[in-house]
């Protein structure tokens, strides 16, 4: 195999330091410090789970191979048989293994904030925006995630629309999730109004932020100008009668977050800056991706918000994610929340690209 025994071995030390570590009174006080040593020691874990698993498989395919010598034909075809059964759970085992090694995104398991927009269609694109929020929410429950509002601007049409609504998500591997669920997403469907029963599209686009901490991003207090206003409503009619709706913006980008959904201007404040660290470590993530495609001069698809990723189909009752070629007849299921499938089927397209570019597939 590929795989280096040295650096497999040196894991092995670094788990037993580890679970030595974990025991210690002073880490188990530094929660977070703690918290990121236990997930790194179950990370460990798992991959010299495997690693043992596919050693025994070679180990027992040496074995059996002696019994392709014995005299006796029975035995010989029971070893064939057997080894064929061998070598189909050391490739298992082997693509298992080449994945667990695969870098690790640094915020698969940060909190995501998620930014849904309606785009093109009017209306109609409202209403799928508060489809789509919905969607998510329901997938988060089944997770056991928290959903939390940050801010929604909805739509003064008929029905209850979004023009954009921001949502945190809280939870375990939130982002390693959600991460592809950014782009443009296509609806197809005859509007409630339409009286001639024509087929309607409209598009949605969905950003898919991880939440950036203070440590990721400190921001300089001359980097950043807070403005306060009275909050509205649609139409403009005020909705309050003090000055608690907030507008922050930073200077060096040109960024700007602005927050009327709480009475509180301090809540309001504390949100926009949220939405805000999101964005700009977001912004230096996708900056960063540029310069090492560039620097590679190859243009590897990321799930990036310009690109449409996905259709909802009404009529046929279809959802066709575009980046994997995969259709779906299970649209009010899916729009119910049950996007596992859809979820798990992109995140192995997206690992086999990685393994391809990271030299270990071919192993």
């Amino acid at each position: 195999m590929s795989f280096d025994a040295t650096e497999l071995s040196e894991l092995e030390t670094r788990y037993t330091s580890l679970e030595q570590e974990l025991q210690s009174p002073d880490l188990v006080r530094d929660q977070k410090a703690y918290a990121a040593s236990a997930r790194r020691f179950a990370e460990l874990g798992r991959i010299l789970e495997v690693w043992h698993r596919l050693r025994k498989i070679e180990d027992d395919i040496v074995g059996t191979k002696t019994l392709l010598a014995d005299p006796n034909g029975e035995v010989r075809e029971m070893a064939q048989s057997e080894l064929n059964e061998l070598g189909e759970s050391l490739q298992t085992a082997s693509q298992e293994l080449k994945s667990l090694l695969l870098p690790k995104d640094p915020n698969d398991e940060k909190n995501t904030i998620l930014e849904i927009r309606a785009g093109t269609g009017g209306d109609e694109a409202a209403l799928f925006a508060a489809d789509l929020f919905r969607m998510y929410s329901r997938y988060a429950e089944t997770k056991r995630w928290r959903c939390e509002t940050l801010s929604s601007n909805p739509s003064s049409g008929p029905g209850a629309g979004f023009k954009e609504i921001i949502f945190l998500i809280e939870g375990d591997g939130v982002y390693s999730n959600l991460k592809y669920e950014s782009g443009v997403h296509r609806v197809q469907r005859i509007p409630a109004t339409e009286s001639q029963g024509r087929v309607h599209t409209s598009t949605v686009t969905v950003a898919v932020l991880p939440e950036a901490e203070e440590v990721d991003v400190d921001f300089r207090p001359e980097d950043i100008r807070v403005d306060v206003y009275r909050s509205s409503g649609p139409g403009g009619q005020s909705v309050n009668t003090t000055d608690s709706a907030v507008r922050v913006t930073h200077l060096p980008s040109g960024l700007v977050v602005a927050i009327q959904d709480e009475k509180s201007q301090l809540k309001n404040k504390h949100k926009a800056l949220k939405i805000l660290r999101a964005r700009l470590m977001d912004k230096a993530n996708m900056e960063q991706r540029q310069k090492i495609s560039d620097e590679r001069r190859e243009q590897v698809g990321t799930g990036d918000r310009s690109e449409r990723i996905r259709t909802y189909n009404y009529s046929q009752g279809r959802v066709t994610d575009h980046r994997i070629g995969l259709t779906l007849y299970r649209l009010a299921e899916i729009l119910d929340g049950d996007l596992t499938e859809l979820i798990t089927q992109i995140g192995i397209h997206f690992q086999a690209k990685l393994l391809a570019n990271s030299g270990l597939s071919n192993g």
